[in-house]
């Protein structure tokens, strides 16, 4: 059996990010993911990223992922496996994963749990056409592979991603009719919201999804209103002829494999469903398991990256290997983190958080 002192689940924002600082204070580091390259979501978003320096604002998330990688591809004691799934987390800090058709077992002396989210789906007749696809669908789509998912799209949802992903179709030259959205709000910023109104794209709120039509793929949609109560209204029926339909109503963390090892967990509508009870320093109810990013809650990508650097940190100290300046570093990625929740999309996190953690002084 191969032993590491962390073993880091997830190569996305925040595995790497926790990757470096742990890699700097001499501790062994595996990072395990699933996907041919490390990045997560960042190697699919082509838009700049709002924040400051230290969350790479003004650069483009596929150039984040770049740099986050070269960041410690040339660090002592890495070891990196992609395309590589995780089938195994078990109490005694064994990871078993399955790896080019091969079974492989690991030992560490701690885990950090990186695994990120889901895309959450939503309920309608024929939801399952050909033709019908998740926002990060149609990212990898078209970022990663250059495939159109349409010619003509409507897209559910106005939160940022669905906001920024619509922008994206119309950058690659297809027709986005509408953005559905069942809430009586636009969910993202005025500033992304704002571009879809000036390049004409309608902004239906308390409108939702009734029907897909179609035979063998996605041929039309019909659209409902909804009164304050989020029941239809009737007679406000509306068919719109499209091929692709982009769903982008939230994410939902992936918790399966902490559920694996009985880790505490807790359901927090804030954060996006069930997360892993936390105490201070990221620590699950199992002490030498960690967990960062949205594994813990749904936020943006600059917040996963701070997480990422405090939970390697915080490991380091778990381990008795601490960061030559844990001191400054962890006050100063604190500060990060806390401005990127100050504003009014973390109002959200911050009640999440207080809900998660028991005790601590993040929340």
């Amino acid at each position: 059996m191969n032993y590491k002192d962390l073993i880091i689940i997830g190569g996305g924002p925040s595995g790497l990010c926790a990757a470096k600082t742990a890699l700097e204070a001499g501790i062994s580091v595996l990072i395990i993911e699933r996907s041919p390259h490390v990045g997560g979501q960042l190697i699919k978003q082509t838009h700049k990223f709002f924040g400051s320096k230290d969350q790479y604002a003004k650069t483009r998330g596929y150039d984040i992922a770049t740099k986050l990688h070269k960041d410690i591809e040339n660090l002592e004691n890495l070891e990196i496996l992609t395309d590589t799934t995780v089938v195994g987390l078990y109490e005694d800090h064994v990871v078993t994963v399955l790896h080019k058709d091969q079974y492989l077992r690991y030992q560490a002396g701690s885990i950090i749990v990186a695994t990120g989210a889901s895309e959450k789906f939503l309920a309608f007749e024929n939801n399952d056409l050909p033709g019908i696809y998740g926002a990060g669908a149609t990212q990898t789509l078209m970022n990663v592979y250059g495939v159109l998912p349409g010619k003509e799209v409507v897209m559910v949802g106005s939160g940022n991603i669905g906001l920024i992903v619509s922008y994206q179709l119309m950058q690659a030259g297809v027709k986005v009719k509408a953005i559905v959205e069942a809430a009586p709000t636009i969910g993202g910023y005025k500033v992304h919201a704002s571009k879809m109104t000036r390049l004409g794209v309608p902004i239906l709120t308390s409108t939702t999804v009734k029907k897909a039509i179609g035979t063998n793929e996605l041929e039309a949609v019909e659209i409902v209103s909804l009164d304050k109560n989020w029941k239809e209204i009737e007679n406000t029926s509306r068919i719109l002829k499209i091929d692709a339909l982009c769903i982008s109503v939230g994410l939902t963390p992936m918790h399966q494999l902490l559920s694996m090892i009985n880790a505490k967990m807790m359901f927090v509508s804030e954060l996006g469903g069930f997360v892993p009870v936390i105490h201070e320093n990221h620590q699950t109810s199992i002490p030498s398991v960690f967990v960062c990013g949205d594994a813990v809650g749904i936020e943006e990508a600059s917040s996963a990256m701070m997480e990422g650097y405090l939970t390697g940190l915080y490991v380091g100290k778990y381990l008795n290997r601490l960061h030559p300046d844990y001191e400054n570093l962890v006050k100063h990625y604190e500060s990060q983190l806390s401005l990127l929740r100050d504003g009014p999309f973390g109002v959200k996190t911050k009640v999440g958080l207080t809900k998660l953690k028991e005790g601590s002084s993040h929340a």
